[in-house]
């Protein structure tokens, strides 16, 4: 790109245009800005005709691959990577491997409309600030003119919702209905407070059966636990379960956790709206009304902000519910 610039000189009057030309600096004359200014406009247009201002259109792969490879080159974390490749998966599911060509408003809508159907506004505007960045580097890149209006969906805080003992033991019994490998998977979830895809994770190896403790590593943040401790309780229940596994079996999962699935099992326990992340708030809230502390909850739940422990994971708030029981009500209905 050639640029023209207007400037002054010391002791004389007027404007002048300078630009280079064939490796040669030139000047020309002015007696107004005004004049001069046109004349820049004139020249940069002609100076620059040349200069390549369209797109070049490349197949989802490559730009996929492209883009992908750049958060290395930045220093960027794995896990920030690995949530942009999650998000361009679902891309290429719903919509196909465009190219740049017919990468437009209507295509990155479209994908919005059919992630809110099926996930929620959270996970949706997760997704939509991964495609902003893509569609910005794909500007940059040229192989779009330029980037796209995508806005966030407005969302309404999800209050978190723990089970109480009846509900966790109607899920336990719908999990074991469906299979064993399900009924660990949600007695682990209960018992440890684990994501579902650090779950999904575990291998038979990560179980030690003499200190009752589990080895783990979060997919999301990197964090791992060497030695979590497992309640004395359900080391027995694992003790079967992996003795009943077919020799040479590395995964401690041995069926995948699907949608259909899951929604089979928490309406056969007459909880339709439970998700799978309740299982970890669940968990907290119980240690919490134990009366072990937030910090406690917070390392297990291996937060790195303790007010994410309080606002999120805390159902009824232990300690106030302590104070309000200490009021002599049964006095009152005497």
């Amino acid at each position: 790109m050639k640029k023209v610039r207007i400037y002054q000189r010391k002791n004389r009057r007027g404007w002048y245009v300078g630009w280079y030309e064939y490796r040669k600096e030139k000047c020309r004359a002015f007696p107004t800005k005004k004049l001069a200014e046109h004349y820049q406009r004139i020249l940069y247009h002609r100076l620059n005709t040349e200069v390549f201002v369209g797109t070049i259109e490349a197949p989802w792969q490559t730009m996929k691959r492209e883009y992908l490879r750049t958060f290395t080159l930045r220093g960027l974390s794995k896990a920030a990577k690995y949530e942009a490749e999650l998000t361009l998966r679902h891309f290429e599911a719903l919509c196909g491997p465009v190219s740049s060509k017919y990468l437009c408003q209507e295509v990155i809508s479209g994908f919005i409309e059919d992630r809110v159907a099926s996930v929620s506004v959270g996970t949706v505007n997760k997704e939509i600030a991964n495609v902003r960045a893509f569609i910005s580097w794909c500007a940059e890149k040229r192989y779009i003119s330029k980037p796209f209006k995508i806005d966030k969906m407005k969302s309404v805080q999800r209050q978190p919702k723990p089970l109480n003992s009846a509900q966790i033991r109607d899920l336990l019994v719908s999990a074991r209905v469906k299979s064993e490998c399900w009924y660990v998977r949600v007695l682990l979830a209960i018992t440890t407070g684990l994501r579902s895809g650090d779950i999904d994770r575990l291998t038979i190896s990560d179980i030690d059966f003499e200190q009752n403790s589990l080895s783990t590593r979060s997919k999301k943040t990197g964090k791992s636990m060497p030695s979590r401790p497992l309640p004395i309780s359900i080391m027995p229940v694992l003790a079967e379960y992996v003795g009943n596994l077919a020799p040479g079996q590395v995964a401690l999962m041995t069926e995948t956790n699907t949608h259909k699935k899951w929604k089979k099992i928490r309406s056969r326990a007459g909880l339709p709206d439970l998700h799978f992340h309740d299982l970890r708030v669940t968990f907290s809230s119980i240690l919490q009304q134990q009366g072990e502390s937030l910090s406690v909850a917070q390392r297990l739940l291996e937060h790195a902000d303790p007010q994410t422990t309080a606002k999120t994971y805390t159902g009824v708030d232990a300690v106030l519910a302590r104070a309000v029981n200490k009021l002599p009500v049964d006095s009152w209905l005497a």
